[in-house]
């Protein structure tokens, strides 16, 4: 892979501080103003890195790399730094908190009205959104370990005073967090013969084979999701009836709270539980959102820190069986059948008779998250970057784009997507999503990071080269926002809106890929069976020889072969130490033993043949 995470993390932190410091000032908001999903998404460009990355750690002044402070130069030093997250991870808490202490999580600036001469009203923009709960779990998590470790470097009463006062805001954002999301997952039955019922055969049924017969295969392949389904206790989507195995159903997170959720009854501090309005119908975009940010619950990070208190996981693991769930259910229908997957078939149809190729990364996007937890055969990885690659092509990422393309819409304005149920409060709204391209690219990153097969991961990261050198092109030149995204205007002539406003909703989602591609490029590197064991029989053979080297010149002191011999046994056992884990590396300090010791063995000849 020809991208350098590190250094264009540090190149986008540096862009990112001048963007969000101006003149010893925090400034909140971007292209679509403040709310606290941006502001959530500002924030987690500095948290996110800091984070998963040791090489970005900002928690411990000591241990701050030096190009990591001359990126952030003008938040002040090592110590400074951290001291000024502090205050400003505070200031967004305290937001985003409502006066009866309830933690806000509504969609604000970034809701539309799909009319555009009615106003949206104040009660719309207060609705919760399943984004900002998926992003709120992800920045609270992040807040919550820097907090854990840079506690162990103050000293200073008010600085500790005020760490243990986010921790306590932080928590009960978490908490809320997680029962906003138990109450945005939906699970939506129907009878075969409705449209929702014929559009979900018609889209597994990729060979043409009998309804019935589809119909029951389907049935039995979702007997494992109805019956954990079934069992759910708390939340929304524990209330529908799945005992009846006639219809058929789907199941995910709509896009905020469920009309009628019931609350969660938890010892937590989490304030007032609001209504909601949202319809239980599961949405591709939502869920694939809350998939995300859940996932961050049961990381490692997470258990090592013990980030979660008893009642906390006691949530968690509510959420984690839902996100089990979702996955089980996505891969089932996505990778149906024994011929062509219903996911190959682009572009993806909902159930709603909607089709778009946003659908079906959304899609892709859940095959290839149950596919790094399953760690799958590359049979199925292969057919997964075909999608890829495919919806690479037809987005005009990889290909060049001809005046009045139509893909050129998913990228600017986006792909609209409705809000069914908000317009019990005022208008209906809707939600755009423009984020197509860094979606592919961190999907195809996360695939290229499981693969076991060279030829495939090669395949996946050439890829993502090339999705990459898209992406970059659509950075900000100049301006406040230079070096930060989304400027589509870049690559496609056709757009004519020039922003000059950074989108910190693609920004953060550009550096989700970078911290992804570090993560990647960290892990060992691809082993072959074969080069294994080719290794192996090299280094057989270098050992023999060797041996027989010993025999035939002891190890003498005073003897000028010694110091060479000893050089051969060091890299044949340092060979033997990293041959199952680097085998062509093994092979090349082999390689160098046995020339080694074919020069001995030349030069003992020679010497024979003079006598």
């Amino acid at each position: 892979m020809k991208l350098q995470p590190r250094q264009q993390l540090l190149e986008f932190w540096e862009a990112a501080v001048r963007a969000s410091y101006r003149d010893g000032v925090w400034t909140w908001g971007g292209r679509d103003g403040s709310n606290s999903i941006s502001d959530a998404e500002q924030l987690l460009c500095f948290v996110y890195p800091a984070s998963e990355l040791p090489g970005f750690r900002l928690d411990t002044p000591d241990e701050t790399g030096d190009d990591v402070l001359a990126a952030l130069a003008v938040l002040g030093d090592s110590v400074e730094i951290p001291k000024l997250l502090l205050k400003v991870i505070g200031q967004y808490l305290r937001t985003y908190t409502a006066e009866d202490g309830r933690p806000i999580f509504s969609g604000g600036s970034y809701f539309r009205s799909l009319n555009d001469e009615a106003k949206i009203t104040d009660a719309q923009l207060q609705l919760d959104v399943v984004d900002s709960f998926s992003m709120s779990v992800t920045l609270a998590l992040g807040t919550l370990g820097f907090l854990k470790v840079f506690r162990q470097s103050v000293r200073r009463e008010s600085i500790r005073r005020e760490i243990r006062e986010l921790e306590d805001l932080a928590g009960k954002r978490l908490s809320a967090a997680m029962a906003g999301l138990l109450r945005s997952f939906t699970v939506n039955a129907f009878d075969p013969a409705s449209p929702a019922g014929r559009a979900l055969l018609r889209t597994v049924n990729q060979t043409g084979a009998p309804t019935r017969r589809v119909l029951d295969d389907l049935r039995r392949e979702l007997r494992p999701v109805r019956a954990g389904l079934r069992d759910l206790t708390i939340g929304s989507g524990s209330q529908v009836d799945l005992d009846n195995e006639n219809l058929l159903f789907e199941c995910g997170w709509t896009w905020g709270i469920v009309k009628d959720a019931p609350d969660i009854v938890t010892p937590l501090d989490i304030g007032p539980q609001p209504g909601g309005v949202a319809t239980d119908t599961p949405l591709l975009y939502f869920t694939v959102g809350a998939l995300a940010g859940i996932s961050d619950l049961f990381s490692t990070r997470t258990r090592v820190l013990d980030l979660l208190n008893d009642d906390q996981i006691t949530l968690a693991q509510a959420i984690q069986r839902r996100w089990d769930l979702t996955q089980l259910y996505w891969r089932a229908i996505a990778t149906y059948g024994r011929g062509t997957w219903p996911l190959e078939d682009i572009p993806w149809r909902t159930s709603d008779e909607e089709e778009s190729d946003y659908y079906s990364l959304g899609v892709t996007a859940m095959v290839v998250q149950s596919l790094v937890n399953n760690r799958s055969a590359d049979v199925n990885l292969g057919r997964v970057a075909g999608v890829l690659e495919e919806l690479a092509i037809r987005a005009r990422i990889t290909r060049r784009a001809v005046p009045g393309d139509p893909p050129v819409l998913m990228h600017s304005p986006g792909v609209l997507v409705n809000l069914h149920g908000s317009d019990t409060l005022g208008p209906h709204l809707a939600w755009i999503v423009s984020d197509f391209a860094v979606r592919l690219l961190k999907r195809t990153i996360w695939a290229a990071s499981i693969a076991q097969s060279t030829h495939t991961r090669e395949r996946l990261l050439t890829l993502t080269d090339e999705i990459w050198r898209h992406v970059a092109l659509r950075r900000h030149k100049e301006g406040p926002a230079a070096g930060l995204w989304d400027q589509p205007a870049n690559v496609f002539p056709d757009v004519p809106v020039q922003h000059d406003q950074p989108s910190w909703y693609f920004s953060e989602r550009v550096v989700e890929f970078l911290v992804a591609a570090a993560t990647a490029s960290g892990e060992p590197p691809l082993r072959s069976p074969q080069l294994v064991e080719l290794a192996y029989q090299m280094l057989g053979e270098a050992e023999h020889l060797l041996d027989q080297e010993m025999v035939t010149r002891p190890l003498v002191a005073g003897q000028t072969i010694q110091p060479k011999l000893r050089t051969i046994q060091s890299a044949l056992q340092r060979a033997r130490t990293i041959i199952s884990d680097r085998p062509a590396t093994a092979q090349a300090l082999i390689n160098d033993a046995l020339l080694d010791l074919e020069r001995l063995a030349a030069a003992r000849d020679s010497a024979s043949e003079a006598i």
